[in-house]
């Protein structure tokens, strides 16, 4: 047998040549990864393979494509090859379309720009479980996919790692609080790890079974943000050609988490003060409410606090959602836990790097620990990566670190003052003024990635990159634009 033929076998559908050739540059270190660039030359590659004897083991679909498209696509594939276990891939990133594919039989789905570690997890996870999307309608289960849930030394809490007395004493609040059926604010810097927390409460509540549905509220245009929280029916306004569930229904039985709340206008904090207070809720163009049950958990990475003050976050329903506050805190307060997480990311990333597992020395991880981390968890994941990605030697040593981190000093809290002391090292007054270029960017194309990155002569994916390294946030509040501006 082939060394082709001896690995699992993933078709990848996609008409666009970009998408296929990094898919098949990605999944190649591990799999046979073949593609097609439309549903018809799959179906034929599919005829192709069932009389060799040979079908996929999995299938990566995209769900808009000329022609047939994905989800007819995906019908066709359950029909006659029901073993085959497909994955969709979307640039919709409506949950509603999610569903319709799970109902139909996709195993799970990923938005594009996909994350590369998440996608080789779910491929991983889903040829481990065997799944062939033969789910029924009725058990379909929402969730957002988060990345494979793995036990650290001090117990199972998924991708939630750490030691250090701050992350032990969160554990105990997450399994106290997870019981009880209370609304959950989680609150800290972006990177942090927010997400995961409300993960974990999910996954150790009453409601396991029940979908877990995670919404970026400053991700949703605010003329959109009612229509996907609470759905609307057809003919409901310009465009609504059909009736849309929204998330509050489709988070049903379980629980719905609402990231970067403070990022809601006053009049859909109005609703979902209602909401909070009754569990009902109206679909926009519809009079009779929808009664539901859903457990709340918010996130921000902002001072709901002096939003109230600002007039911008209503006390009311700040007081509703601040029953319970568990804080993620700065990975710079938490600096002995760095080495843990640098194994974890870099056993996680090891099969895309053909199974590279180096050795990494105590000069690391100092410079590693000395370093600010304005990105937090986040970012070190990423300069990990990185780490695997550049250096081949079986030892990554100082010189492999990127630049900002070899000449990094513990962070001195006013950055730019100190700039102008001139006590920062270079880097980090890099750092600082990529900050401010990008800022100044997204505030002046109205916080539109793809033209900011235009702006800048990058790459939208690039951009989205150092965002996230450096804290940036999607969408500003309201005060923040005006004062960039």
């Amino acid at each position: 047998m082939s060394s082709e033929t001896s690995r699992e076998f993933i078709l990848i559908v996609d008409d666009e040549a970009n998408v296929r050739e990094s898919l098949k540059l990605i999944l190649g270190r591990v799999y046979d990864a073949q593609a097609a660039e439309s549903a018809e030359e799959a179906l034929e590659m599919l005829t192709a393979a069932r009389e060799a004897g040979r079908l996929p083991d999995l299938m990566l679909l995209d769900v808009t494509m000329p022609g047939v498209d994905g989800m007819e696509m995906l019908k066709k594939v359950r029909k006659d090859y029901r073993e085959i276990p497909v994955i969709m891939l979307t640039a919709n990133k409506t949950v509603k379309t999610a569903v319709e594919a799970m109902k139909v039989g996709a195993v799970d789905y990923l938005n594009k720009p996909y994350d590369v570690d998440e996608l080789l997890s779910l491929i991983e996870e889903t040829l481990k479980s065997g799944a062939t999307g033969k789910t029924a309608p009725s058990e379909v289960v929402v969730q957002h996919y988060a990345r494979p849930e793995l036990p650290d030394a001090e117990g199972d809490f998924g991708c939630m790692v750490g030691a250090h007395p701050v992350m032990q004493e969160l554990y105990k609040k997450i399994e106290q609080v997870a019981k009880r059926d209370t609304t959950v604010l989680v609150t800290g810097e972006s990177g942090t790890g927010k997400e995961l927390i409300a993960r974990e409460i999910h996954r150790r509540s009453p409601r396991k079974d029940g979908p877990f549905v995670a919404l970026n509220c400053a991700a949703i245009p605010e003329t959109l943000i009612e229509s996907e929280l609470f759905g609307h029916e057809k003919g409901a306004f310009t465009h609504a050609v059909e009736k849309r569930i929204g998330h509050f229904e489709l988070a049903d039985g379980g629980t719905l988490l609402l990231d970067e709340i403070g990022e809601l206008s006053l009049a859909v904090q109005v609703k979902m003060l209602r909401f909070l207070q009754e569990q009902e809720f109206y679909r926009v163009g519809r009079s009779t409410p929808t009664k539901v049950d859903v457990r709340i958990i918010a996130a921000t990475n902002k001072s709901l606090e002096k939003a109230v003050a600002d007039g911008i976050f209503r006390q009311d329903l700040f007081y509703r959602i601040n029953v319970v506050t568990l804080h993620t805190p700065p990975l710079r307060e938490r600096s002995e836990d760095i080495e843990t997480l640098v194994k974890f990311f870099t056993e996680r990333l090891s099969p895309i790097y053909g199974g590279r597992n180096p050795i990494i020395g105590d000069e690391v991880y100092d410079l590693l620990k000395r370093y600010s981390w304005p990105g937090n968890v986040r970012e070190l994941e990423n300069v990990t990566e990185s780490l695997l990605a550049l250096s081949s030697a079986d030892e990554i040593t100082a010189s492999d670190l990127p630049a900002r981190l070899k000449s990094s000093s513990p962070s001195t809290g006013n950055l730019k003052q100190d700039v102008l002391d001139g006590i920062i090292p270079f880097e980090e007054a890099e750092a600082e003024f990529e900050r401010d270029i990008i800022v100044k960017a997204l505030v002046r194309t109205g916080y539109i990635q793809t033209k900011a990155a235009e702006l800048l002569g990058i790459s939208r994916r690039i951009l989205k990159y150092k965002m996230d390294k450096l804290g940036i946030a999607d969408k500003p509040s309201e005060k923040a634009a005006t004062s960039e501006s």
